[in-house]
């Protein structure tokens, strides 16, 4: 059965900064904090609904959960703790800073049936993260890693990419440490940004030019088969979709199927190499009809999105017929003619 998450939004508390990219509310979509009574109801319509309750977490998302007043915190765990365990969800996942972790708040969240915390890392890149007004370093990241591994929680890292004053090599190093850490799983959020942030203020100025939309689709493709490759869950690739954000959208690399963009890339790089070790030339006005295999349940993804690949190579000449094979990897490409 397919994980899932009861998502619990709790737009900007806890945080003490303002990042330059940051408006929780618009991302979530939420305005008002929720309570231990809105918890209990949430997770009561759940139990209701949901039928496979040891493969979903209680997820208290949109802000720095750690870091929010002690008290208020302690009340949304106890009110979610009772559905957790046996007869209930498998546990809580939750969201917070990297400077926002120690063993005190680790043996806390263990009480109180916490299984996996994701770290809004965003760029492991010191001079990035001062740029952005995080407030926190690359250090604190993994440092914070390290001691949620020790104590057993799942360990879940935030990346954003494309923020101001990051460039491609920054980002490829930023892969390269996220490999190393070696999370259970990734989020790769492309940043989007906003009205009424300071990352809004810097584009209209001039002084933030984002990198070329397709350089961050195939910056994100390369790591989400990389992190793939590696064992690393990617659970989100591209801001979830939003009429929220779409309204107040200004720039940056929000698309409704970003996922499937980065999937439509890697497979379009597979089929080019494939057709290259099989001799076949790609020019306008060819008619080579070739079969290509690909792994069960990626014929859409080979095809592209809105059939992108599929049109692209028969514009240079080449007539493909996909088709699915079990003993085909996930992004590699099997020519038959």
């Amino acid at each position: 059965m397919a994980h899932s998450n009861i998502s619990i939004f709790v737009p900007h508390a806890g945080c003490p900064y303002r990042c330059s990219f940051c408006d929780q509310n618009t991302i979530s979509g939420e305005n008002e904090l929720p309570h231990g009574e809105d918890v209990r109801r949430i997770c009561r319509q759940a139990m209701a609904e949901i039928k496979n309750l040891k493969d979903t977490e209680i997820a208290f998302f949109g802000g720095s959960f750690t870091a929010i007043d002690r008290e208020y915190m302690t009340e949304l765990l106890e009110a979610a703790h009772p559905f957790v365990g046996e007869g209930g969800f498998k546990g809580i996942r939750l969201s917070t800073r990297p400077d926002c972790i120690d063993e005190e708040i680790l043996r806390l969240l263990k009480s109180y049936g916490v299984t996996a915390i994701e770290l809004g890392a965003q760029s492991l890149d010191d001079k990035v993260l001062a740029a952005n007004d995080r407030g926190h370093s690359a250090e604190d990241v993994f440092n914070s890693s390290r001691l949620i591994r020790e104590w057993g929680f799942e360990l879940g890292l935030q990346l954003m990419g494309g923020l101001y004053g990051s460039c491609e090599k920054i980002e490829l190093d930023n892969m390269s440490k996220v490999l190393d850490i070696r999370p259970d799983t990734v989020r790769i959020y492309p940043v989007v940004i906003l009205k009424r942030t300071r990352l809004a203020g810097l584009l209209g100025s001039g002084k933030y030019r984002p990198m070329p939309f397709e350089k961050v689709v195939k910056l994100c493709s390369k790591m989400l088969c990389e992190f793939e490759q590696a064992g690393i869950r990617v659970i989100k690739c591209g801001l979830h979709a939003s009429e929220f954000v779409e309204q107040d959208m200004v720039g940056g690399y929000y698309h409704p199927a970003f996922r499937e963009l980065c999937e439509s890339e890697l497979y379009r790089e597979s089929i080019s190499n494939a057709l290259l070790a099989e001799g076949i030339p790609l020019y306008p006005g060819g008619n080579i009809n070739v079969v290509c295999a690909v792994a069960k349940g990626c014929v859409s993804r080979a095809v592209g999105h809105k059939r992108s690949n599929a049109d692209y190579f028969r514009q240079h000449g080449v007539n493909i017929k996909f088709i699915a094979d079990d003993a085909v990897q996930k992004y590699q490409c099997v020519i038959r003619r």
